[in-house]
């Protein structure tokens, strides 16, 4: 039987993990296959729907928490299958769903974190990032956008501002996924060559491959600078598309279990009700 060998947040966190020596097709702290991980992924899905809809329940009812997924990545990493096979196991309703591309004219006009802010899961929800604050240390980094002495201070603003979210009640969870060069390459070439996969295609990602070294090298200094005590990173390799939705499924399990969330008790008579449906 297949089973995690250590646990999932211990097999995956960044502290001290350098980029060069990471797998991105090995499935650290896992001992099976494909077929006995999608097994797996099919039960653990069950624990986590209702796991969910718990801390929906609780939300529904006053309590104040909530989990945020952010899923940083290069593209074709598998943030889209994440959010199609892992978040989709649960009730869409007590989801908040946000991805962050190119910001519009109006979030430029506003520091950076104002539209993260804007999309912030509401209480009781299972928040998910495609992509995220984590952009503006990335993305902006590798080319240019602005001058180091703006992009520099953002680490520690972004450590900031997580740590107010984890005081106000909200778990992160963040994912940090790789793909190998090759990889990427398969995967480009197959939204390729088929119709359906076209508009998933996008040729700028063609040219992002060029900066592939200085990618590496802005996300590892995000996992260095970022990953603190209250909001780790978590670092994942997603050649095996079926172990990385497997591995998000046991964070996010993980992640609501600490909550220990009990179902919400009734908040009017439960007899009294009985009387009246029978009389109904």
């Amino acid at each position: 039987m297949p089973k995690w060998t250590q646990p999932v947040t211990e097999a995956l966190q960044a502290d001290g993990l350098r980029l060069e020596d990471l797998d991105t097709s090995g499935t650290p702290g896992f001992s099976g296959d494909k077929k006995s991980g999608q097994q797996l992924l099919a039960e653990r899905a069950t624990v986590l729907s209702g796991l969910q809809e718990r801390l929906y329940a609780n939300g529904r009812s006053g309590d104040h928490r909530s989990v945020l997924l952010v899923l940083q990545g290069m593209d074709t990493a598998g943030k889209g299958g994440i959010v199609r096979h892992v978040i989709g196991s649960v009730d869409p309703q007590g989801v908040d769903h946000a991805a962050f591309g190119v910001p519009t004219p109006e979030e430029q006009q506003h520091h950076y974190l104002w539209r993260i802010r804007n999309a912030l899961p509401r209480a009781g929800q299972l928040g998910v990032f495609d992509r995220s604050h984590y952009e503006d240390v990335l993305v902006v980094r590798v080319h240019n956008l602005v001058p180091p002495s703006e992009w520099e201070p953002r680490y520690d603003e972004i450590n900031a501002f997580e740590r107010e979210l984890v005081e106000q009640g909200t778990t992160l969870v963040k994912v940090a996924m790789f793909v190998s060069l090759d990889e990427q390459k398969r995967r480009l070439r197959e939204r390729l060559e088929r119709p359906d996969k076209y508009w998933k295609f996008n040729p700028s990602d063609i040219d992002e491959r060029a900066y592939w070294p200085a990618y590496h090298e802005a996300y590892q200094a995000m996992l260095d600078r970022t990953s603190t005590d209250c909001a780790p990173w978590y670092v994942l390799p997603t050649d095996k598309k079926w172990f990385a939705r497997l591995a998000v499924t046991e964070l996010l399990i993980d992640a609501l279990q600490k909550l220990k969330l009990e179902w919400p008790p009734a908040d009017f008579d439960v007899a009294e009700q009985l009387r009246r449906l029978e009389k109904a």
